[in-house]
């Protein structure tokens, strides 16, 4: 079994002995700082093996799961040993203890991915050792339940395949001009109001269609409470976007004192509008105040702002952005942008958080983070230190970020954007983007060539986005996000020469596992009929 594990461990050898059974008398022990992983493992085997798998004392111990960060393993780092006397998963910290688990799980046929027992399964461990850590610390997805809603319980479920591919970050694309997706107490008509929409475009087709059919939904903080600690459980930070100042549509249908063209509906098309916020004290105190309600629920240390794609049309005919422009010293309204962001920026920081945006927040005379000659005496006008930088428009975002001393996450659409079609053939549902094909994923790197060695420390990691304008259902969105998913899961953890040759036999079998969990992906060969959809015009 270990020649199928996904992502690849960094050192695998064989255990002495013929490996170890698993039976209603197996006992599992845990120390005190692998408790909540020893909950996790129970929960998962037991339901999935129908074994007890009961805590034993320390001799008779079988299952033994521990933290020793003095065991010379990397951060995240786990070992586990599998021969006749036992299983033994120590790690670098509780997250490494995890990541064992999971390997461990993986050790036993797919059926272990089940939530109840088939008849007449056997569960062997074979007798292994393994040594293994993963290559960034930020392994991350981006999930957009802005455009199609996906509710509280597929959003768990999402994070469990996460957990299952040793990711680490679900970055939540709360908000868009085609609805809002979390209450915020202060805000009531931002989910009374702009939640929903009275229908959706179909493709891509010009002039639009329309399916005419109202969408909507959104998380409670109850809701998005209990995302966080599962998640948290699993080792996942949940990070939450709100997308400002363009992709703002939904928020101003809501409050149309946020925007420059008073009262619009919510978006039921898709694509850049010009619709934008005004950047007047009144619209930046009201995300302040979003802002902070927001933090009281996502302890993530990272907050996301947006930054992308913000026309500046209104804001060349708006009195009051250019009265700020002239107020605030700025050449122009890309500047703007930038003065805006920063604003937030900083208000991020005041509370002991780190700001992420998209590559746009570059822009302007912010880019560089370097001091403005035109801002007051012993003000500094860049960006924060700490502010970290998406990349998205190809890597040369990225590579301006890190070379100005910022941190880099790196999602190129190129390699990153998995609602991105998956080949050229007729029958491949809503063909849009450019061709990504799960080779593409999984060759890529996550550092770009040319940054230096100090610069490329700056690359935290990567990320893959899934934008859902053409992802309504959750078998759609099982079908665009795996196997890609898992190509990129290894391509963040493990190290070392790829080869998609090696690859391609560990994923045919990790699909056995996908199987079992019920997940509906695009098979190797292309789709299955009944995910096909005809008549469903994409574009390039």
């Amino acid at each position: 079994m270990t020649d199928t594990l996904i992502p690849r461990p960094r050192e695998t050898s064989p255990g002495d002995g013929p490996g170890l059974p698993l039976t209603p008398r197996t006992r599992v022990h845990a120390d005190p700082a692998s408790a909540g992983v020893l909950t996790w493992l129970r929960r998962e085997l037991g339901a999935a093996t129908g074994l007890p798998l009961e805590r034993g004392g320390e001799a008779g111990a079988e299952l033994r799961l521990s933290v020793d960060p003095g065991a010379g393993l990397a951060p995240e780092g786990y070992r586990l040993v599998v021969d006749g006397r036992g299983a033994s998963v120590i790690g670098h910290d509780p997250a490494g203890v995890f990541y064992g688990a999971q390997t461990l799980r993986q050790l036993l046929p797919p059926d272990a991915y089940r939530d109840a027992p088939l008849p007449g399964a056997a569960w062997v461990l074979p007798a292994v050792s393994i040594t293994d850590a993963p290559q960034f610390r930020w392994r991350g997805a981006m999930l957009d339940i802005a455009r199609h809603f996906q509710p509280k319980r597929e959003i768990l479920r999402f994070v469990d395949l996460l957990a299952a591919h040793k990711l680490n970050v679900l970055h939540l694309h709360l908000s868009d001009d085609q609805g809002w997706r979390v209450q915020i107490r202060r805000y009531p008509r931002l989910t009374e109001a702009a939640s929903w929409r009275t229908g959706s475009q179909v493709g891509t087709v010009r002039p639009p269609v329309f399916d005419g059919r109202p969408h909507g939904g959104y998380l409670t903080q109850d809701d998005v409470r209990e995302i966080v600690s599962y998640a948290a459980e699993r080792h996942v930070t949940v990070v939450p976007e709100i997308d400002v100042p363009g992709h703002s549509q939904a928020a101003i249908h809501a409050y149309p004192e946020l925007g420059e063209a008073g009262r619009i509906p919510v978006g039921t098309q898709w694509g850049i509008f010009e619709e934008v916020l005004a950047v007047t004290d009144e619209v930046l105190d009201f995300y302040r105040n979003v802002i902070d309600e927001l933090l009281e629920l996502f302890p993530s240390p990272y907050f996301h702002v947006g930054g992308d794609e913000c026309p500046k049309t209104q804001w060349k005919g708006s009195a009051s952005a250019q009265q700020r422009i002239r107020e605030e010293g700025l050449a122009d309204e890309h500047e703007l942008q930038s003065w805006f962001i920063g604003q937030l920026d900083r208000h991020l920081v005041a509370r002991g958080r780190r700001m992420i945006g998209w590559d746009e927040i570059l822009e302007g005379w912010l880019w560089a983070g370097e001091e403005d000659t035109r801002a007051p005496e012993g003000e500094r006008r860049g960006l924060s230190p700490g502010a970290t930088v998406l990349s998205w428009r190809g890597e040369e975002g990225g590579v301006a970020a890190a070379r100005a001393g910022h941190d880099v996450i790196m999602a190129p659409t190129a390699t990153s954007y998995l609602d991105y079609r998956q080949s050229e053939a007729e029958d491949e549902p809503v063909k849009v983007g450019t061709l990504l094909r799960l080779e593409d994923v999984y060759l890529s790197d996550p550092v770009p060539a040319g940054l230096g060695e100090q610069e490329a420390e700056h690359v935290l990691g990567a990320q893959v986005n899934t934008w859902t304008e053409h992802i309504d259902t959750p078998r759609r969105l099982d079908y665009m996000v795996f196997p890609r998913l898992s190509a990129f899961a290894e391509k963040v953890w493990s190290t070392g020469p790829r080869d998609y040759a090696e690859f391609e036999p560990r994923l045919r079998a990790h699909l056995r596992r996908l199987d079992a969990a019920g997940v509906e992906y695009r098979p190797l060969e292309g789709p299955r009929p009944w995910q096909t959809r005809p008549g469903v015009v994409g574009r390039d």
